[in-house]
């Protein structure tokens, strides 16, 4: 009886190299990002207290993981989803100037993900955030921000591949750009990962306007919370949202990452709004929404960059077990033996 043979495809990076390439792409990433968009890292919390509004809900279905604390019984304490409200009250407290911003690297648990080869229950990610003013409140000042963002990404992989030649991922120089509803009018048949995929695949990298907000079909592209990103502020060319998403096509995939959410904060007026049309008034009570409301929070725009995703897609890694340590099924596990290297 013939014995089965194990596809073995090769690894570019054994298991040594990848962790000094991994740790390069972090340093090297941090430090682009930070002087390209002035910011300074500052020290964040792993725990926020319930209730507070702090917190982040994502999507709005997300369940956060609860804390129990011996010394504090009655307090009731949440694992972070991501800082987006947290590093804007953070902002205003140390007082920076417009233009100047703080990152950080965050971590997180999401209990509610399906593990496959893009999504982990840990969340590594660098947040950051930056003060700007009420007038630069526009789709330019976001286009600029992003520009940014793709630049530091673009220098990273140069050092990287001066390192690993034979690394064989390469960004295209420009990003391009398009809303959510032009998308949707480009293939209104497909889904909107299937609408991304399409996009992405044709010019490599994208930052895709408008992602929150209802399109012309009756649906979002995708959810939102109402509370952090801008989504529903009708911009000069009469499209709304002043928030996107970065994708980054993979040959070793061939599909789209999304590396990062990122766009401008909620105004107290789009706060009201959006909180109407979600129907989550509710939160007009909580602690940070009243501190926006009373104007007591600077303007900002920030986001999540995924440090994983990021190191995955410049080594040309195939799955995010290859670059990080958590928890997997035992299919992803017995991938190892085939093609790919589990840390």
């Amino acid at each position: 009886m013939k014995t089965q043979e194990v596809e073995v495809k090769k690894i570019i990076l054994d298991e040594l190299a990848t962790e000094k390439a991994i740790a390069l792409v972090k340093e090297t990433y941090s430090k682009k990002l930070a002087e390209k968009l002035s910011l300074i890292k500052v020290e964040a919390p792993l725990f926020v207290k319930k209730g507070t509004g702090v917190n982040d809900d994502l999507n709005g279905i997300e369940s956060p993981v609860e804390v129990k604390i011996k010394t504090l019984p009655s307090q009731k304490v949440e694992i972070v989803h991501s800082l987006a409200k947290w590093k804007r009250s953070k902002i205003g407290r140390l007082g920076l100037q417009l233009q100047e911003g703080i990152y950080t690297d965050m971590k997180a648990i999401r209990t509610d993900e399906d593990l496959d080869d893009l999504h982990s229950i840990l969340v590594d990610q660098w947040d950051w955030e930056q003060r700007l003013s009420k007038e630069d409140r526009t789709l330019d000042y976001l286009k600029l921000t992003v520009e940014k963002v793709y630049a530091a990404l673009k220098e990273t992989q140069e050092l990287i591949l001066k390192s690993y030649p034979e690394l064989i991922e390469k960004l295209p120089e420009d990003i391009f750009y398009i809303h959510s509803e032009e998308l949707l009018a480009l293939y209104p048949e497909l889904t909107p990962k299937e609408r991304e995929y399409e996009i992405t695949k044709k010019y490599g990298a994208v930052f895709l306007i408008g992602v929150g907000g209802v399109l012309g079909n009756g649906e979002p592209h995708d959810g939102r919370a109402p509370d952090y990103d801008d989504w529903s502020t009708e911009t000069i060319d009469g499209k709304k949202g002043l928030n996107g998403d970065i994708l980054i096509w993979s040959e070793a995939l061939q599909k789209q990452v999304e590396i990062s959410s990122m766009g401008i904060r909620v105004s107290p007026e789009s706060l009201k709004k959006q909180l109407e049309i979600s129907k989550q008034e509710v939160r007009l009570t909580l602690d940070w929404h009243k501190d926006l409301l009373a104007e007591k929070l600077p303007y900002t725009i920030g986001g999540g960059i995924g440090q994983s995703r990021v190191a995955m897609l410049l080594l040309g890694k195939k799955h995010i077990a290859e670059v990080q340590c958590s928890i997997w099924t035992d299919e992803i596990l017995l991938e190892d033996k085939k093609t790919i290297n589990i840390l």
